[in-house]
């Protein structure tokens, strides 16, 4: 049964150190968040059902990259929403973008498969990461996000996302729309 807290675990035992850099880069940052443990969640249907007890904004985090493999791009969506790189890589101007490969994802962000999200950002010292965020993230009241672990996850405002986490983290965010496609929108 998941509990819902305030704040950082009292006990940081058996914990990861990016783990805790995360409820530390907050607290130094004053951010209000709410923060849950759970067994490992490997898709987006068990995110949706943390999401529902959390009752935030469902994102799905997506590690991107060009064809060369030297832009690199952190794409947050709506977890119910399709995602087609042609949509995103017009709106960037990029030729062709694909999922970047996990050595990258640990080299840049410090986070490993199934666990990416936008905290990982704060591990990018040298900006070679992009934040892409799809503008429907932005119109909810709060946004939820692994706290680059996925045994956890947190939840804070979107006004502090926009606000002071992103700008924290020395990262500029680029706003997207993407499209809803006629099946998602059916329930097909």
């Amino acid at each position: 049964m998941l509990e819902l807290m305030n704040g950082r675990p009292a006990d940081i035992t058996g914990r990861l150190e990016k783990e805790i850099r995360t409820y530390d880069f907050l607290d130094r940052l004053g951010i209000i968040y709410q923060r849950t443990d759970h067994e490992a969640a490997m898709t987006m249907e068990v995110c949706a059902e943390i999401d529902e007890f959390l009752q935030a904004t469902i994102c799905k985090n997506l590690f991107l990259c060009n064809r060369q493999e030297t832009d690199f791009y952190l794409l947050m969506l709506p977890g119910d929403k399709k995602f087609k790189t042609k949509d995103l890589s017009a709106q960037l101007g990029v030729a062709r973008l694909s999922f970047a490969k996990e050595c990258y994802m640990e080299e840049l962000l410090d986070i490993t498969p199934g666990s990416v999200s936008v905290m990982g950002l704060m591990n990018d010292k040298e900006r070679r990461v992009r934040l892409c965020v799809d503008e429907e993230v932005l119109a909810g009241i709060e946004i939820a996000c692994h706290p680059c672990i996925n045994t956890a996850s947190i939840k804070f405002a979107t006004k502090d996302f926009v606000g002071k986490i992103v700008p924290a983290m020395g990262h500029e965010m680029t706003v997207v729309k993407l499209p809803r496609y006629e099946e998602e929108i059916n329930g097909v």
